[in-house]
């Protein structure tokens, strides 16, 4: 063999070992779904399916189950469901819905099939009642500021704090635990992207000055915490209300100079958080949502 080839046969060599190694040490894809037992308590389950979360709490008289998460995949509740039964033999006697938005309501035929009860804000059923969602199980009760569900020796608080990133927001408290189930209003970690669109910006930052001073230590949010899919705190809220100011204080100086919603959205940029997870979806969702705020009033 001469000395070319037998050089490029080196090279090949090295630089399929330094691939394989590469790939070697590519993080593994996280499952599609998981259960998790929420650490120091006795009760509190997380269910993960794709990129949504639900809680469900485990009692000697039932299952209190949350968000059914399968809005175009119903085989979602189907495996939740299961994941429940995998952990206790107790019927799901509740399903509480977090919000009136498909991605984390949908598809909860499954536990309507199995004799559960749904429950949702009333401005939830308003919404529901009047899309008439074949894939989305109309609640049975609802709830207006304040509701306690007491099962099996559990407490479940239920509190309405006003709008946010939606008009029909509860958030579920477990006061034994200070343990917090909030969705979309108070993402763990991340920018607020897609949640902008049909938001109330104002009234957000006041429902979080709320959920800040309620009794608490740990939040499951409706999307895995950032990063490694944590669960939250009272700083990740606060980091994020700051966020929300901090973008609104910008956008209302652009407004004023007649910069909404052009040239606002190609411009507008928050360096601080340049590094946030979903920050590059969200920048220009945050200049539309503030400019139509600021530059139109609504």
């Amino acid at each position: 063999m001469s000395r070319i080839p037998c050089l490029l046969a080196g090279a090949a060599l090295t630089a399929a070992v330094l691939g394989g190694s590469a790939l070697a040490q590519q993080p593994a894809k996280p499952p599609l779904y998981a259960t998790t037992k929420v650490d120091g308590t006795d009760n509190v389950y997380v269910f993960r399916y794709g990129n949504h979360q639900s809680m469900f709490v485990v009692t000697s008289d039932g299952v209190i189950a949350t968000d059914p998460i399968a809005y175009g995949r119903p085989e979602a509740a189907v495996t939740y469901l299961g994941e429940i039964r995998k952990v206790t033999s107790q019927p799901v006697k509740y399903v509480i819905y977090s919000h009136h938005h498909f991605d984390h309501i949908a598809g909860g035929k499954p536990f309507k099939d199995a004799g559960a009860k749904f429950v949702a804000h009333k401005k939830a059923w308003d919404r529901l009642n009047s899309l008439q969602d074949p894939h989305t199980v109309l609640p049975d009760e609802v709830v207006d500021e304040r509701a306690e569900i007491r099962l099996g020796g559990t407490v479940l608080e239920l509190t309405f704090l006003g709008l946010n990133h939606s008009d029909s927001t509860i958030v579920m408290r477990l006061p034994k635990d200070k343990l917090i189930f909030a969705v979309d209003f108070a993402p763990v970690g991340s920018v607020p992207g897609l949640a902008m669109i049909d938001s109330y910006p104002l009234e957000w930052e006041d429902s979080m000055k709320k959920l800040l001073a309620m009794n608490w230590e740990r939040m499951i949010p409706g999307h895995p915490g950032q990063p490694g899919g944590r669960l939250g705190t009272k700083e990740d809220v606060q980091n994020v209300l700051t966020l929300l100011q901090e973008a609104s204080a910008e956008v209302k100086t652009a407004a004023r100079a007649g910069k909404c919603w052009q040239p606002t959205e190609k411009e507008f940029t928050l360096p601080k958080y340049a590094n946030w997870p979903g920050y590059g979806v969200a920048r220009p969702l945050l200049a539309r949502r503030y400019c139509g705020l600021w530059g139109r009033g609504t």
